[in-house]
């Protein structure tokens, strides 16, 4: 590693995602099919179609999968517990050739294992970080400065490891740091995160989480885009659902629709990260901005017919025939 030029490498906590496909429950939404709920009977025995366990998932891992299969030379930091299951997160990441020699091992942890009860396509996980050992420094003091630095989620007693990553960020000027935030760092807000943000080539969230971080009911996405903006980051990205996904650099402004699915959605887990890591190695392989926001929801609509968050990211060559054939509507629009 030590001699080898890394394109991307990706940083946050990687777990094993045991997949429950539940046969009964029931869905409740607002009338315009927002805020939903499931529920089940309370004290019964649930009965669930399918169980699938995928090793070596999370929003990082999931994004060194995606830069690897577009041809990035790819690595992740993460951090596994001294268990079977710490190895098959390392072996799935090694099958799709991450480069996994950064990985830490701590002994006394149990590697991160959450379970995803999934019905009619939508999901809701139950998760659990364990809270290991971070520092940054110690990982990467003998490897060459990665061109690029993706970091997401990482467990509640990790906000010096976000500072390490600032200082790093300083040192090394020619890394870029695309940053999608995982639920802790949300809740954290802006202030406390506004030396990452002010180091942030590009920012990806959800219109929701944009929202929360901004401590605002606004809803105008420019508005949002803009204000996300103003906290640092040089390109923003927000992606709304259904309704497509949003670009700003300062100066203009992006919209993409959603590409169109072949075949109702199986599972959405990994919608999100498939999107903001192709944007970043679009990015990487020197795509324009919105270039790379053309490529995103290609990714994503192939990781929704499949389940887990890896199975359906696409190769370079895969992915461009996708915007070959993509129908005429596909447009990249300038909205400023």
């Amino acid at each position: 590693m030590k001699n080898n030029s890394i394109d991307f490498l990706a940083v946050g906590d990687i777990v094993i995602d045991a997949f429950i496909e539940l046969q009964d429950a029931k869905v409740h939404c607002d009338i315009d099919d927002n805020n939903c709920t499931i529920s089940m009977n309370f004290g019964d025995k649930i009965p669930y179609k399918k169980l699938n366990v995928v090793s070596g998932v999370g929003n990082a891992p999931n994004a060194s999968v995606c830069a690897s299969r577009l041809g990035l030379t790819s690595a992740c930091v993460t951090h596994v517990g001294d268990d079977q299951h710490g190895k098959d997160c390392i072996d799935n990441l090694q099958k799709n050739s991450v480069d996994t020699s950064l990985i830490q091992i701590q002994k006394g942890f149990d590697t991160n294992y959450h379970f995803v009860m999934s019905f009619d396509a939508e999901r809701t996980i139950l998760i659990k970080h364990a809270e290991f050992n971070y520092d940054f420094p110690s990982i990467v003091e003998n490897i060459r400065a990665p061109k690029w630095i993706y970091f997401s989620s990482v467990a509640s007693n990790s906000l010096h490891y976000h500072e390490q990553i600032v200082d790093y960020l300083q040192k090394n000027p020619t890394t870029k740091l695309a940053f999608q935030p995982g639920t802790f760092q949300i809740s954290l807000g802006s202030e406390k995160l506004k030396e990452l943000y002010k180091q942030t080539q590009v920012f990806f969230c959800n219109k929701e989480e944009s929202q929360k971080i901004l401590k605002t009911d606004d809803s105008d996405t420019l508005t949002l885009l803009q204000k996300m903006h103003k906290l640092g980051p040089n390109i923003v990205c927000i992606t709304d659902g259904p309704k497509g996904a949003y670009a700003y650099d300062g100066t203009n402004a992006w919209f993409q629709p959603i590409y169109p699915d072949p075949a109702p959605p199986v599972e959405r887990t990994g919608a999100g990260d498939s999107f903001s890591s192709t944007f970043t190695a679009a990015l990487a392989l020197g795509k324009s901005v919105p270039e790379a926001l053309s490529w995103g929801p290609i990714n994503s609509m192939n990781v929704v017919q499949h389940i887990g968050a890896q199975e359906g990211l696409l190769s370079k060559k895969e992915l461009e025939e996708y915007l070959e054939n993509a129908p005429q509507d596909y447009k990249t629009q300038k909205i400023q």
